[in-house]
């Protein structure tokens, strides 16, 4: 190579390292765009749920522990989601609803959120399938008794502060009437 075709060549090269190759975007290097900033989940501390059929109670909810359900939760209570739902399930251990369709059986899928709060008497948690990983999107349940076998197995997401003789006393149809979040 003679020293002209060097140079040329060299010349070139600093020209495509400092503009961007041929197929870069017109007028330079591409830049990124800045990350959108993520959109802040609703919240809240506490739920109160109030019975079509008279009585209320009173959770505290844990966003420090699940965020993602507990913003789900308050976004689908202030939407008025869990209005007139049904307690589907109720078990001496156990009370259950939320579920749009009323049988134990709707409700989208969302990833599961454990974490390291036990199911004492009066957990609220949400229900899952038979894949641990994905959590159900809308039904939840109170824990009547405690119910440490849950621990670590399902989503816990707040407990139960005023009314827990309300929730022993739900039977299966009971409907919501309104959960107000404070």
């Amino acid at each position: 190579m003679n020293r002209r075709t060097l140079l040329r060549t060299a010349a070139a090269t600093v020209v495509v390292t400092a503009c961007g190759s041929p197929a870069a975007t017109p007028g330079g290097t591409a830049t990124k765009s800045p990350s959108p900033s993520p959109t802040p989940l609703p919240t809240g501390s506490k739920a109160t749920v109030e019975l079509a059929n008279g009585g209320s109670f009173t959770f505290t909810l844990r966003p420090d522990k699940a965020p993602q359900t507990v913003g789900r939760f308050v976004e689908k209570s202030r939407s008025g989601f869990y209005n007139d739902k049904i307690f589907h399930r109720v078990e001496d251990w156990v009370v259950q609803g939320g579920d749009p369709l009323g049988t134990g059986t709707g409700g989208e899928k969302v990833p599961s959120e454990y974490n390291d709060l036990s199911f004492k008497l009066g957990s609220v948690g949400i229900a899952r399938g038979q894949d641990p990983a994905i959590n159900n999107g809308s039904q939840w349940f109170i824990v009547k008794k405690d119910s440490t076998f849950l621990d670590k197995q399902y989503t816990n997401f707040g407990i139960v502060t005023s009314g827990i003789d309300v929730v022993n006393a739900i039977k299966i149809g009971d409907k919501i009437k309104t959960i107000k979040i404070e």
